[in-house]
């Protein structure tokens, strides 16, 4: 699968994000019903895209690069599979935030 995200490239300031995994379970040992889940709104990025343009044509580059957490937002991107798996594809512009801590899926 890893061939597969490398030949996918975003186009100009495109993130392609793996979403993190809802918490199933408390730390006690207590499952969560999947209606009582809350949406995941972190997320890996996994591919960027070489930024945007300006008006004169120069590169602006993403503030953003693969292996970056970020907050996402609650609606929006557009969902693509590669190799059976789910990923979103975001502008850079509607994240919301750069997660600096490692406990991502925690």
């Amino acid at each position: 699968m890893a061939n597969a995200l490398k030949r996918f490239i975003p186009m100009f300031d495109r993130v392609l994000i793996e979403r993190a995994e809802a918490m199933t379970k408390t730390r006690g040992g207590i499952v969560i019903p999947e209606k009582a889940q809350q949406k995941v709104l972190k997320g890996m990025v996994v591919a960027v895209g070489p930024g945007s343009r300006t008006e004169k044509g120069d590169l602006v580059p993403l503030a953003v690069k693969v292996g970056d957490q970020v907050l996402l937002p609650e609606y929006g991107g557009t969902k693509v599979e590669i190799e059976e798996k789910e990923y979103h594809l975001f502008r850079e512009s509607d994240l919301l935030a750069k997660i600096e801590h490692n406990d991502f899926h925690k």
